[in-house]
């Protein structure tokens, strides 16, 4: 009956559900945006389905619609357009689901709202806010957001289309990037050390040796360590050599190993100086290890052990010395003093009987250190 009725009046039935919106040509023009529920059109009219899942009215007749249809344009769809040096983020009940960079547009089914639309002037300030930045990242627009995570202890220098426009602090920060290209060097500005191994110096006295050094650095001004030089701890590398190079190589072997510290401050005085004009600031300089060649090394251990040895002889004879002193002034005592030499004796007495089990003693005690003193067992 109904398809009797549609051949009988030259229509047809259209049918349109809830998540669908249809565009109806009649001849070629816009004739309607048909919403849910059952249609009846002429037989000649062409209909273009949208599905209200995809909101993007995505036709090659949207530009046309609007142009031709304004009003009909305007009662079914939403047209966001970003201006130069304009970014607009559109939203649909709090999550972000495009975002539009400056000179794009999009349009919207309105039925597939509600939608939020926020406009952002990028031509002063790209740092996006902390809130809107997460939800843009959570969001998934990666490619529209760069982030920037700055750990504690370290700066971030922000680069935009290759130039360096600011120092980041420690956190995490966001910015646009739809229209110039944005990264981010991360610089370490915490003391740290750098070890400069194995450089080989010729002495003053034509003595081969290496040398291990070492410094404590910071970075002090991060945009002129990175932007003077292309390798600012090379760039010290580079100076802890020739410094301590030069200042060692005028240097005889004695002197070197004698005074380690006037060696170290020398060097360490030009070597900072340097450093302070690309923004790096130095603590300590030390000579760590002074590595001989073997040969001059066994030298070296024969020269101290016959140093040592001769040290150990002087005092050997000083000691002597002294003990024979010492039994000198002993016998003048008991010579003069007869009393002393009798304790003396009775000290000796004692010391024996101890001993031995049984001391006979001939003639008393009063020629004890005169006559023979016999030993029985």
């Amino acid at each position: 009956m109904v398809k009797l009725l549609d051949v009988l009046t030259g229509t047809k039935r259209v049918v349109v559900t809830e998540n669908q919106r249809a565009l109806v040509l009649e001849k070629g023009r816009f004739a309607d945006i048909l919403k849910a529920g059952e249609h009846r059109l002429k037989k000649s009219a062409q209909v273009h389905m949208f599905d209200l899942n995809t909101p993007e009215f995505a036709t090659p007749l949207k530009d046309a619609l609007n142009r031709e249809r304004p009003e009909l344009a305007e009662a079914h769809l939403l047209r966001v357009t970003a201006g130069d040096g304009e970014v607009k983020v559109i939203s649909r009940e709090g999550r972000v689901r495009f975002v539009l960079g400056p000179s794009n547009q999009n349009t919207l089914w309105l039925d597939a709202g509600p939608w939020e639309v926020e406009s952002f002037d990028i031509t002063e300030d790209l740092a996006i806010a902390p809130k809107l930045g997460q939800r843009l990242w959570k969001a998934g627009f990666p490619k529209s957001v760069a982030a920037v995570a700055v750990p504690d202890g370290w700066v971030g220098l922000l680069e935009v289309d290759g130039s360096f426009t600011r120092v980041l602090p420690a956190g995490t920060h966001h910015f646009w990037a739809v229209a110039q290209m944005v990264k981010a060097k991360l610089v370490d500005t915490r003391w740290r050390a750098h070890d400069v191994t194995g450089q080989e110096i010729l002495t003053k006295d034509r003595v081969t040796l290496r040398v291990n050094l070492a410094a404590d650095f910071r970075v002090a001004d991060p945009l002129k360590a990175v932007t003077t030089v292309k390798d600012f701890e090379e760039a010290l590398h580079r100076a802890l050599q020739f410094a301590f190079r030069k200042t060692l190589g005028a240097r005889t072997l004695d002197d070197l190993l004698a005074e380690k510290v006037s060696v170290d401050t020398e060097a360490a005085d030009k070597v900072r100086a340097e450093m302070a004009e690309i923004g790096v600031e130095l603590g300590e300089i030390a000579l760590k290890d002074v590595i001989l060649p073997g040969e001059m090394r066994d030298i070296l251990n024969q020269v101290v052990a016959a140093t040592k040895a001769a040290e150990a002889n002087v005092i050997k004879r000083r000691e002597e010395t002294n003990a024979t002193r010492s039994l000198l002034n002993t016998a003048k005592v008991m010579a003069e003093n007869p009393v002393m030499l009798r304790l003396k004796e009775l000290e000796a007495l004692e010391a024996i009987a101890g001993k031995v089990e049984r001391l006979t003693v001939h003639n008393g005690t009063d020629g004890l250190l005169n006559d023979l003193a016999k030993l029985r067992d």
